[in-house]
């Protein structure tokens, strides 16, 4: 009789099975990833339906739950939420990053730093809410054989950090949880360029809330060119995207909020302010060779400011408007102040 010693294992792990040329060190097995997690997506993490159910039975705003913890998406489950960013904000009965308490948060600042193949570049289009094509075929499933962009952002992938898009072969920041984290990543890092993009950064909220309209079109207008490449610079989205960049800074006091419905329209950017925070909150209308003057016009005749009411927001709110002159390549900005929403 011939001794079997395992007759079958599940084995459990962050990266797929370390390749070695072109055999594997294992042969007999099958292998489920977050590329392609087959019959196991519903039990990647926790479903919509889990969700919407304990989002139910707690109480929690499922549409916060979507925002902040939504975006991986399987062909075979649907949507998938993190389970335990889901089960913390149940607990904390608050929505918040709960990602920082994870062991790969470090090596998500290391591997931006090393900008393969100008991976700050494609980092910066996805916090803007871009997204990137990547072959996820040379990864070496390992955090120390990268050698190009596409590994990189291959292991982002199979650390949660990014989202796969099989049909369109693109990676995402999922949601603001995640988005968060590479806000950070940047603020910490050691490239140069970032931190003189979180600088910038900084100095373009300050400008923005003390009203200074000049300085907050010629922020903007160095960012877009900054980070724009020439064959998009002309894009409306591409605007969008730069101008959630330029704020990225906002991460430590506010909460964004991209194309609410106000029912008179959509309000392009809402940056609501922490409970902690004494900032006021912004609403952000963007235009496209009109006048930055027709953009706070909106917020007004549309009220849009009467949004905030929802999150039970009482305090400032600054209407801002920046506009982009395609033929003269100008950016212009216009800000007013609504008082209390108390007294309104």
């Amino acid at each position: 009789m011939t001794p079997q010693i395992i007759a079958g294992a599940y084995m459990t792990g962050i990266l797929p099975i370390k390749k070695y040329g072109t055999q594997s060190a294992l042969t007999d097995f099958r292998e489920y990833t977050m590329l392609e997690p087959g019959p196991l997506a519903p039990f990647v993490g926790f479903t919509q339906v889990e969700v919407k159910r304990l989002c139910e039975e707690y109480p929690l705003d499922f549409d916060q739950a979507q925002k902040w913890y939504d975006g991986y998406i399987f062909e075979q489950a649907g949507h998938i939420y993190s389970p335990n960013s889901i089960i913390e904000a149940i607990q904390n009965k608050s929505f918040a990053n709960y990602w920082t308490q994870t062991e790969t948060y470090e090596s998500l600042m290391t591997y931006i730093d090393l900008n393969f193949d100008g991976l700050k570049d494609s980092v910066i289009d996805m916090i803007g809410g871009m997204r990137c094509k990547v072959d996820v075929g040379s990864f070496q499933n390992d955090m120390t054989s990268l050698r190009s962009k596409d590994d990189v952002l291959t292991l982002f992938v199979h650390l949660g950090y990014l989202a796969y898009d099989r049909k369109t072969r693109e990676v995402f920041i999922p949601n603001e949880e995640i988005r968060e984290e590479f806000i950070r990543s940047i603020k910490n890092g050691s490239r140069k360029e970032l931190v003189k993009a979180v600088e910038l950064s900084d100095k373009l909220l300050r400008a923005t809330i003390n009203k200074d309209e000049s300085t907050v079109a010629e922020i903007i207008g160095e960012a877009h060119q900054a980070n724009t490449s020439p064959k998009f610079y002309n894009n409306e989205q591409a605007l969008r995207s730069v101008v959630i960049m330029a704020y990225l800074s906002s991460v430590d006091d506010y909460i964004r909020f991209e194309e609410l419905a106000s029912g008179k329209g959509y309000i392009d950017l809402l940056f609501l302010p922490a409970l902690q925070s004494s900032k006021p909150a912004l609403i952000i209308e963007l235009k496209w060779n009109k006048s930055a003057e027709k953009a706070v016009q909106q917020e007004q005749d549309q009220q849009y400011w009467k949004f905030a009411k929802q999150f039970r927001y009482k305090g400032k709110i600054l209407l801002v408007g920046i506009n982009y002159n395609s033929k003269t390549k100008k950016h212009t900005c216009k800000i007013k102040e609504i008082e209390s929403l108390e007294k309104n």
